[in-house]
């Protein structure tokens, strides 16, 4: 096979794949491809960024809540939230993110970090909910400025 012809060959088994910025360890690849996969068309990406912007609106939403529940101390709630963030960033790949919400979803069920032991002591768990939250903020705003680089926005 001449050189041309088996670079034409590969470029076509190539085809279809989505070439990825280094997204970092912050974003899972395959998870995040996975998204970008149900686009119908690679140069706008209009359903993968609609998910993911309307992510970024959800977390901005959900950090505000986060930040209310925990001046009032309210336990139950932040599980809650950290519960529900979990989930969606865990559909886009953001790994980082993820795990610091399941934190905040344990220490709000008065939990250790692993949900696996009992922490009766509500203010040790406020606590490490208030740094936590100072930690899933930094990872978002990471991923949020990789996210917004690989959309041109």
């Amino acid at each position: 096979m001449p050189d041309s012809s088996r670079r034409e060959a590969e470029d076509r088994s190539e085809e279809g794949s989505v070439s990825l910025p280094d997204l970092g360890d912050s974003i899972d690849a395959v998870t995040f491809e996975q998204i970008l996969e149900m686009d119908d068309e690679e140069d706008d990406r209009e359903f993968s960024r609609s998910i993911v912007f309307g992510f970024f609106e959800q977390a901005e939403q959900t950090f505000k809540k986060m930040d209310d529940a925990l001046k009032e101390g309210d336990l139950a709630q932040l599980s809650s939230l950290g519960h529900f963030l979990k989930g969606s960033s865990a559909t886009l790949g953001l790994t980082k993110v993820k795990d610091s919400c399941e934190k905040i979803q344990h220490y709000g069920q008065k939990k250790d970090e692993e949900g696996t032991v009992d922490e009766p002591d509500e203010a040790k768990c406020l606590e490490r909910i208030k740094e936590t939250l100072v930690a899933v903020k930094e990872e978002y705003a990471e991923v949020e400025k990789v996210l917004k680089k690989f959309y041109g926005s």
